[in-house]
């Protein structure tokens, strides 16, 4: 993917369509909606100065977590406006634009990690993010592991049924209703910022989010179940946008190169914290729940095979179900 997308922004800066400038400094904006104390703030910050240092100041980045540059949807129309150069996204927000690029993030996709790293270094996930480029002129430079979600609530959950009628936040992306409304629960849309607050005044009774995602945001304060649900093996990308200034030639392959090692090491870290997280859950005083995940497999299925309600081909699906086999 590193030859194509390079291709691309050379043959683009020739005629000044994207990526222009020259060698001169470029400053860029890096914004995204994570805790300060999160892997994902940490590895975007090692990035930076990594581009700095390895491009000799000509690239400077300078990060904005914390949603302190607006929420998921705010930055990723940011790219197109030009008010933020670089994002941390889900695919489930960018296939607002290109919608197979999500493919990964629908229910019971991924069998385990080291399913997904095969889709992070495979033709299809290539060919997805190209389909992506085609579509908004911005480039995907790197996937990273998000964690599987799983629902946390005040009561024991095991099965389908116990979550009917359920009010559980969700981020505010198509993808993202699928389980809920497949099981009977009501999905309710919050910003990511807003959840904590909206947990603790009763606005949703539940949510669901990876074991770090759950720690870091402490959402363990205000919901006494974890509930082992792993119902989306969920990624985030690393967008850069169409109009990032000043980048060509040799920086712009040490900006995708030191995107890709970020990437691959925040991942390794978010995988180790998975396993980890269930002892220091329980020591917290937090009840975990094994559940029937068959199940649950169940009530998903018809949905994430039928053309007619998902976004990618069958053909997609099937190479994917395929990779690491």
């Amino acid at each position: 993917m590193i030859a194509r997308t390079l291709r691309t922004i050379v043959a683009c800066a020739a005629v000044g369509a994207v990526w222009v400038g020259s060698v001169s400094a470029a400053d860029l904006k890096w914004a995204h909606v994570y805790e300060t104390d999160s892997s994902y703030h940490k590895w975007a910050l090692w990035a930076a100065e990594e581009v700095s240092t390895r491009t000799e100041g000509r690239v400077n980045i300078e990060v904005f977590p914390a949603s302190s540059l607006g929420n998921e949807s705010d930055i990723n129309e940011g790219l197109t406006l030009g008010s933020v150069d670089i994002i941390y996204t889900g695919p489930n927000f960018a296939e607002r634009d290109y919608g197979p690029i999500a493919i990964s993030d629908y229910p019971f996709m991924l069998r385990d990690y080291a399913h997904w790293e095969a889709y992070r270094d495979s033709d299809l996930f290539e060919e997805l993010s190209e389909g992506y480029r085609e579509a908004t002129g911005h480039s995907v430079m790197a996937i990273t592991w998000y964690g599987y979600r799983h629902v946390t609530s005040n009561f024991p959950i095991s099965k389908p049924t116990d979550m009917e009628g359920l009010k559980i936040r969700v981020p505010d992306s198509p993808v993202m209703v699928m389980f809920p409304n497949a099981v009977g629960a009501n999905p309710t849309p919050i910003a990511f910022a807003e959840v904590y607050l909206a947990l603790q005044q009763g606005v949703v009774d539940a949510q669901e989010n990876p074991l770090p995602t759950i720690q870091f945001k402490r959402f363990y304060e205000v919901q006494s179940n974890i509930n082992l649900t792993g119902h989306i093996g969920n990624s985030l990308i690393i967008i850069v946008s169409e109009t990032a200034m000043g980048v060509t030639g040799e920086d712009a392959a040490t900006l995708e190169e030191v995107m890709k090692e970020a990437a691959a090491k925040c991942a390794d870290e978010i995988n180790q914290s998975e396993q980890d997280l269930v002892q220091w859950f329980i020591d917290e005083g937090i009840q975990i729940n094994e559940v029937d995940k068959a199940a649950f497999q169940e009530a998903v299925a018809p949905i994430v095979t039928d053309e007619s309600k998902v976004p990618y081909t069958l053909e997609m699906y099937e190479r994917l179900q395929a990779l690491g086999q």
